[in-house]
């Protein structure tokens, strides 16, 4: 037998190897996919705490308050977890993330649980919450709204730069920063914050059961260790998510036995991609396709307002 036949059936024999291999890796990934899709159906309708992370900047996430919104009309959940570590974010995305947290408070309990920070909207959504855990050394509080902005006409005139701007009206362009703020912009602008710094307020006295005024008298922008809210009545007791749950079983008679589900706003298909089944996707892309291509992209979100 020649040497080109000889290599010509290790050829084969080779790719028929690889054929079943293929078709091994097809069948695992079917199977884990329906045990995967058993497990979901058992556990949907089984009683359940949910657990609603939030960290990070807050921003306006519609699909997240329409997820926490529709927690209150499923029979299913007991109670919700809100654990949070997060120093804030937008003025709106706090108060949207607050409202669908308050909607669920009216008709099952809701307690917060803070982490290393809950400043700011941090706070903010942990207020309509029946009971807030904080730890002796969170940071939380910081109620107030900024608005931050710059100013460079002073660089555009050192380099012999101008700018101007054609307006409708003389705020249009406020604030600028090619030109020093206005008076009159200043002082709208600072009636911009007040405004938002009220409703903020607002949360706070409404979800603590406080007076306006005392809320005020807090709210002059400053962080609190959990120590310190605990004793200005800014939280409730000093523990972490399992002291959360027996505060739920001895006074609301929510078992602690019951599984805590996280709050997701991701379909099955897109968390088995990223997931526990991403590795067996991926090897099977590979064994597919002799060469692939994986698109990467960025995204910057700026925030003027902070609440």
């Amino acid at each position: 037998m020649s040497l080109e036949t000889d290599l010509l059936l290790d050829r084969r024999r080779l790719k028929r190897r690889l054929l079943v291999w293929r078709s091994f890796a097809v069948l695992a990934v079917l199977v884990a996919v329906l045990v995967a899709l058993r497990g979901e159906n058992l556990q949907f309708g089984r009683s359940h705490l949910a657990r609603l992370t939030v960290s990070g900047l807050i921003g306006d996430d519609r699909k997240l308050t329409e997820a926490v919104t529709k927690l209150a009309d499923n029979d299913s959940v007991k109670a919700l977890i809100v654990a949070i570590d997060s120093p804030g974010g937008s003025v709106a995305g706090g108060e949207g993330l607050h409202d669908a947290i308050a909607h669920v408070a009216t008709k099952k309990p809701v307690v917060a649980v803070m982490g290393g920070l809950a400043a700011s909207a941090g706070y903010m959504v942990a207020v309509p919450a029946a009971r807030i855990f904080a730890r002796d050394a969170t940071l939380t509080g910081s109620i107030g709204v900024i608005l931050e902005t710059g100013e460079v006409s002073g660089l555009l005139k050192s380099l012999g730069v101008s700018a101007e701007a054609i307006t409708s009206g003389p705020l249009k362009d406020q604030p600028s920063f090619t030109r020093p703020l206005s008076q009159q912009g200043r002082e709208v602008l600072q009636g911009l914050v007040f405004d938002m710094y009220d409703q903020f307020v607002g949360m706070v006295a409404t979800g603590r059961h406080m007076d306006a005024a005392r809320v005020r008298e807090l709210a002059d922008g400053r962080a609190y260790t959990g120590r310190q809210a605990l004793k200005l009545g800014l939280v409730d007791a000093i523990g972490g998510e399992h002291d959360a749950r027996l505060w739920l079983a001895q006074t609301k008679g929510v078992s602690a036995d019951l599984p805590v589900e996280d709050v997701v706003t991701s379909s099955f298909t897109s968390r088995a991609l990223s997931g526990s089944l991403g590795w067996m996707f991926d090897e099977l892309w590979k064994s597919l396709l002799s060469q692939g291509v994986i698109l990467d992209g960025a995204r910057l979100v700026w925030q003027r307002f902070g609440g």
